[in-house]
């Protein structure tokens, strides 16, 4: 009797923390423990709470993390609570290489944290550059792309180990089986946006 009056008297208290948080970002199993439980046994609440807002709540809780995204709205009667980030090409060129690499790592590894170093992820890019672009420029501009990838929470810096990166799992879920189906026809915009022609496509993304 006691359990079921604490969990009715919690529900109030603690979904408004709960959704507040999820508008500031990604929570994670990790480093939100406090939240994270609350969010798990509130779940089909806030999914409800959001649901009027124009929202959907993800929640992985096997890969340990959760987010608001905007649900597709092609009336636009809703204005857009979870904003889109317009991606350069380079960007969104890293984005599909650490999901491809994710995947391979998924399938051949029995470890759940991709720890890359920024000369990793270089020479991974490198491989992908059109043998006319200038490399030497594109690589120069590698610790910009990787740091906007940081912002974006795809990757996360080790600390105490100089340009080493976890690669976040929450990655899965933005790049989605879709992207990477048509990963191919991005690589060939890419490479026509590195030599200097006009890119047939451009990238987005949700904010992680």
């Amino acid at each position: 009797m006691n359990t079921i009056m604490e969990l009715d008297t919690r529900t109030p208290e603690e979904l408004p923390g709960v959704v507040t948080r999820l508008f500031k970002g990604v929570v994670y199993s990790e480093t939100d423990e406090k939240i994270w439980q609350s969010l798990l046994a509130l779940a089909s609440q806030v999914r409800d709470y959001v649901a009027v807002l124009g929202l959907d709540l993800i929640l992985d809780e096997s890969e340990g993390y959760a987010f608001l995204k905007s649900r597709e709205d092609p009336d636009v009667t809703l204005p857009r609570l979870i904003p889109r980030r317009q991606l350069t090409f380079d960007v969104s060129l890293l984005l599909a290489l650490l999901r491809a690499r994710m995947l391979e790592f998924d399938t051949n590894s029995s470890e759940t944290r991709l720890i890359m170093t920024e000369q990793e992820i270089a020479d991974m890019v490198s491989v992908f550059l059109p043998e006319s672009s200038n490399e030497a420029r594109i690589l120069d501009k590698l610790g910009a792309n990787i740091k906007k990838v940081v912002e974006l929470g795809f990757l996360r810096k080790l600390r105490g180990e100089t340009g080493t990166y976890e690669v976040a799992r929450i990655l899965k879920a933005y790049v989605d089986a879709q992207w990477l189906e048509e990963f191919d026809a991005r690589l060939a915009d890419y490479r026509r946006s590195l030599t200097g022609q006009k890119p047939a496509v451009s990238t987005e993304t949700d904010d992680a």
